[in-house]
């Protein structure tokens, strides 16, 4: 898992497919935490993100750099705690024009049952399940 976190943190941005019925949806993200021992990201509860997570907690997150490329999917599950959400917003401080801690918008999500998958034109897959 540090390794994908690393790998996420580097790429800056990484793009988050989730399904709405049986519409795929892709959007960037860039904001990634560790918070013990799971893998964090953030949006706002009235996204529409939240709502199909809701639906479907399926996803999948892919980034690339450098003529490589990461592929991870699992499960994203809510997380109501403040503490991931004062961790991401330590992390990532331009964050706090957006959100809070106290705004009951910010939604910490984590990534459950994943299979992470490093690949490049020039060596075979590897996969790595967290």
């Amino acid at each position: 898992m540090q390794e994908v976190y690393e790998y996420l943190k580097s790429a800056k941005t990484f793009y988050l497919a989730t399904a709405e019925g049986d519409q795929p949806r892709v959007r960037p993200f860039g904001a990634v935490v560790l918070f013990e021992g799971k893998l964090y990201i953030l949006t706002g509860k009235a996204k529409a993100v939240s709502k199909q997570l809701h639906a479907n907690p399926k996803a999948e997150i892919c980034a690339c750099k450098d003529g490589t490329w990461l592929r991870v999917s699992g499960e994203l599950v809510p997380d109501e705690r403040t503490a991931p959400q004062t961790c991401m917003l330590d992390s990532y401080p331009a964050l706090r024009s957006m959100y809070s801690e106290n705004d009951g918008n910010i939604e910490m999500l984590y990534l459950r049952d994943a299979t992470a998958v490093f690949s490049s034109f020039t060596a075979p897959p590897r996969t790595v399940k967290f």
